[in-house]
């Protein structure tokens, strides 16, 4: 389960306001006014709770139930705010470092 607390914490890590994100998960701006106004664990996982978890966790956001320090839920910063992220899924990007062929020799592939 995911709290309201999360999403915006997850928000704020990425320095994101609710325009930002409504623009990259789909959604409009009352809806996440909405689910980020409620105190509290989200009832249950909705279309739009999916969505707000799916796009921030692809911007590098990372949300648990135990924390590593304390035990508490929370939400931890996996990359930097400011790398560039594509979260486009209808397009497919390729990186110079993947193209390179870094395997020995007779590796196959």
């Amino acid at each position: 389960m995911v709290s309201s607390e999360q999403l915006k914490a997850a928000r704020a890590l990425l320095r994101w306001n609710p325009s930002q994100l409504a623009e990259a998960s789909g959604l409009s701006v009352s809806v996440i006014d909405r689910l980020e106004s409620q105190p509290g664990e989200l009832v249950s996982p909705s279309p739009e709770t999916e969505a707000l978890v799916r796009v921030l966790g692809i911007a590098g956001v990372m949300f648990f139930d135990e924390g590593p320090v304390d035990g508490g839920p929370g939400v931890r910063l996996l990359i930097k705010p400011s790398a560039a992220i594509d979260i486009n899924e209808d397009e497919t990007v390729q990186y110079k470092e993947y193209l390179e062929n870094d395997a020995p020799p007779g590796a196959g592939g």
